[in-house]
């Protein structure tokens, strides 16, 4: 006998449940912030990821997930990749959208190898440990610089690195991963591995990943066909010297370069990433069945919104972070996510001098933002956030120029600028890739409130200034700011806490804290 109300339970179920099962979906993008050239391993039931940071220090970041949705940053591979003008902003050079590179991340006899390289020393970079998130890393370097490349460690011993774009090819390391092995393997081993999106002429096929599924070898690329999308390019061969065969992977939406990785449940996806505008290049998982020896990547060949893995949480504070600039240890510590734009003079900054503060000081005279030393940044977030800083400009000198910035070459500024014995509040604003300075207001007191406020929803790329005299009013500053994704830089806008002398070193300002929201609070 039916029980007289089992119609209308059902009928609660069947209403209860997509909520329920939405409710521990996960959404593309799995991060919503610059986080490119992704490479992920999996040990046991935890992944590690790495990605590209350029001329950023220190760099290589290196993420942990146990659900391979919700990142956090647990280390970076090197504090510094060299010691060299571009990478430290000396004597008019930089590495904008250079320094280091897509890296790879392999898992290889209980240590971790991260590998990368740079266009600016000219050489490949191998970091090694047995304790990914707490190091030591020992840091091996060759030349030639090798682009794109993928670390693989075969079967039978062998080590090799694919690389190069369009033309791949294979060149075989020393079993210490020392440098390239003499008299071993080096070959090309694609000709022309953009050829299954068409070969019109776009972008030649790079950003190798390899790997070794059920005996068979898989090489991942993106290429972009001209007058097309970024399109992911698979080939697949017996051996790993070829011959290859090759087809599209996936074409939809400009998600591609990445790679391949299992569950612990069988299943398996492909990590790859999205031009985003200016938030920067963001990651998506996108799940793979296996057809034909194939993996065939998405549902029907397209990307989709929602994932059968666990919910997404905040991006905060795993991928960025608020900062009160007081370490519970003392020391010089700052929160994790926080990189220099360039190598820092660590003379020049200090959490001690003034506790719960920090403190950054002038050591030579610059000529603008973008070439200021000691530059601090962390990443903006999609689809809005906030950035607000208070600020303590006591021991400015003349000429000092100090405050919350968003860095991309079309940068904005708000700040406090010191001329003669007076001060001023100002917001430059380098939409049209030109600074200028579009208001300035009298200041009669030494601290200050800034507020940088980014909306990246549906690629709007605006951001709005404001400042406040008390930290409870506060007053839009300048005008909005067009964000734009340039190649010069190469990376999304990043939070930026800056203080550079146009005219005499040695002043200083003193932040009390970063904080981060992912929205845009209301300002009145």
């Amino acid at each position: 006998m039916k029980h007289p109300f089992s119609r209308f339970h059902l009928i609660l179920v069947l209403l209860a449940l997509p909520f329920g099962v939405n409710a521990q979906l996960a959404y593309n993008p799995i991060i919503f912030a610059d986080v490119p050239d992704m490479s992920i391993v999996r040990v046991g039931g935890t992944y590690y990821m790495s990605s590209t940071t350029m001329h950023l220090s220190p760099g290589v970041p290196i993420m942990k997930s146990e659900d391979l949705v919700n990142w956090r940053l647990v280390n970076y591979a090197y504090d510094t990749l060299g010691n060299v003008d571009a990478l430290n902003l000396d004597n008019g050079q930089s590495a904008y959208g250079r320094g280091s590179w897509a890296s790879s991340l392999r898992y290889h006899n209980g240590i971790f190898y991260v590998t990368t390289f740079a266009q600016t020393t000219g050489k490949t970079y191998i970091f090694s440990t047995k304790n990914i998130e707490k190091g030591p890393w020992k840091t091996v370097s060759f030349a030639p610089s090798m682009h794109d490349h993928s670390l693989f460690f075969d079967d039978d011993g062998k080590v090799y690195m694919v690389y190069g774009a369009g033309r791949l090819s294979l060149v075989e390391l020393k079993e210490d991963v020392s440098g390239i092995k003499p008299g071993g393997i080096h070959q090309v081993l694609i000709e022309n591995a953009s050829l299954p999106s068409g070969n019109n002429g776009g972008l030649g096929a790079e950003g190798s990943q390899l790997f070794k599924i059920g005996g068979k070898y898989y090489l991942f690329n993106i290429t972009w066909p001209r007058g097309g999308m970024r399109t992911v390019v698979i080939h697949r061969a017996a051996k790993i010297t070829g011959p290859y065969e090759g087809k599209v992977g996936l074409q939809d939406i400009g998600v591609a370069q990445g790679g391949l990785i299992d569950l612990p449940n069988g299943q398996w996806y492909a990590y790859l990433f999205r031009d985003f505008g200016a938030v920067g290049r963001i990651p998506y998982l996108v799940p793979v069945s296996w057809r034909d020896g194939w993996p065939i990547l998405g549902i029907k060949g397209t990307v989709p919104d929602a994932l059968h893995l666990p919910a997404n949480k905040s991006l905060i504070p795993g991928i960025v972070a608020s900062d009160e600039f007081n370490p519970q240890k003392g020391g010089q510590t700052l929160a994790l996510p926080w990189q220099w734009n360039h190598n820092p003079n660590n003379s020049l900054w200090s959490l001690t001098q003034r506790k719960g503060y920090l403190r950054l000081t002038t050591g030579r005279v610059d000529t603008s933002f973008l070439w200021a030393r000691n530059t601090l940044t962390q990443r903006t977030i999609g689809p809005v956030c906030t950035g607000e800083v208070l600020l303590d400009a006591s021991n400015m000198k003349d000429g000092d120029f100090a405050g919350l910035g968003l860095l991309q070459q079309n940068y904005g500024l708000a700040g406090v600028a010191a001329i003669g014995s007076t001060k001023a509040i100002v917001m430059v604003n380098a939409s049209t890739g030109q600074p200028q300075e579009v208001q300035r207001l009298p200041l009669n007191q030494n601290t200050v409130y800034f507020k940088a406020a980014c909306d990246f929803t549906d690629k709007k790329d605006v951001a709005d200034f404001f400042y406040s005299l008390d930290g409870k009013h506060w007053m839009h500053l300048g005008t909005p700011l067009k964000m734009a994704y340039t190649i010069p830089q190469f990376m999304g806008y990043r939070f930026a806490l800056f203080n550079y002398a146009s005219k005499t070193a040695g002043g200083w300002v003193d932040f009390d804290y970063f904080h981060i929201a992912g929205n845009i609070s209301e300002v009145k």
